[in-house]
């Protein structure tokens, strides 16, 4: 393997991505009900270096073959089985102290999205997409960098848009300068949709293709698409839209708030919760999950 694929650990927590999101997204305090949103990943130097040295890994390295690659590998599911509540064991090793807002682990923020979501009354597969959609993190644990984990997701086998976050890192990867990659449409065909298109690499991809077989499609549109800031914040890509795209659009709209904004320092109560979780995971999940 080549070493350069993990020659840094730029983020102090894989969290320091989400804080750059809020930074550049400031919502209104609607789901933010413990603090302001402006109060939210509030660090003492304003300065995002390791954001910034984060995004040149990522543009460098999510090529079209490296995401070949990765597909290849983790897409068959042979790494671990376990349950849900075995899986969120297994994500809390993630906890990091660094984290300004919480000191809670993976599972906890999740079910702070998740009962958000609950609150203002949503259907209940978009509850369990709360829950859900940052297990995908566990690539961490399998050893894969940051930058192949969490990150704004982008197409890659086309040109890269300028709606992606730092742009003109983009220089160093090598499709950028591939005559099969760096044309407007690249591999697909104009308005092929975005089933067809090859997203960069991440814990995106990853839970929708472990799920996908298991949650109405607006659910799987969250999954795959929420951190593709550049469709649904920036409005890129409408190249490659179809009308179906269009049509989902508010659904990925809808469930990005909850993501940003539903952490508090309040710990979720679990043993009043639990009941409804496992209840809501055995309506829409298997026994264990193929990771």
């Amino acid at each position: 393997m080549n070493k350069d694929k993990f020659e840094a650990v730029p983020l102090g927590n894989l969290d320091e991505w989400e804080d750059d999101l809020l930074r550049r997204y400031p919502d209104p305090d609607a789901i933010a009900t413990a603090k302001a949103t402006d109060e939210y990943r509030n660090y003492d130097t304003p300065a995002r270096d390791t954001v910034k040295e984060f995004y040149r890994l990522n543009h460098k390295y999510q090529t079209f073959d490296f995401v070949q690659e990765k597909r290849n590998e983790f897409l068959q599911f042979n790494k671990r089985e376990m349950t849900v509540w075995e899986a969120f064991d297994f994500l809390n090793q993630l906890v990091d102290d660094s984290d300004p807002d919480t000191d809670l682990d993976q599972m906890q923020h999740l079910l702070q999205t998740s009962e958000a979501i609950r609150r203002d009354g949503h259907p209940d597969w978009m509850v369990l997409v709360g829950l859900m959609h940052d297990m995908g993190k566990v690539l961490c644990l399998f050893g894969e960098p940051q930058w192949a984990v969490v990150g704004d997701t982008f197409p890659v086998g086309c040109a890269f848009s300028d709606k992606v976050i730092f742009p003109e890192f983009f220089s160093e990867n090598p499709d950028n300068t591939n005559s099969t990659y760096n044309s407007k449409f690249g591999v697909y065909e104009p308005n092929c949709g975005l089933k067809n298109i090859n997203m960069s690499w991440g814990h995106d991809e990853y839970v929708y293709q472990m799920l996908k077989d298991y949650l109405p499609e607006e659910g799987l549109y969250m999954l795959r698409y929420h951190s593709f800031y550049a469709w649904h914040r920036e409005g890129g890509y409408d190249h490659l839209l179809d009308d179906h795209d269009r049509k989902m659009l508010k659904w990925v709209q809808l469930f990005n708030p909850y993501d940003l904004y539903s952490k508090n320092p309040e710990p979720p109560d679990w043993t009043k919760l639990r009941p409804y979780y496992e209840d809501l995971v055995s309506k829409y999940l298997p026994a264990t999950l193929k990771f």
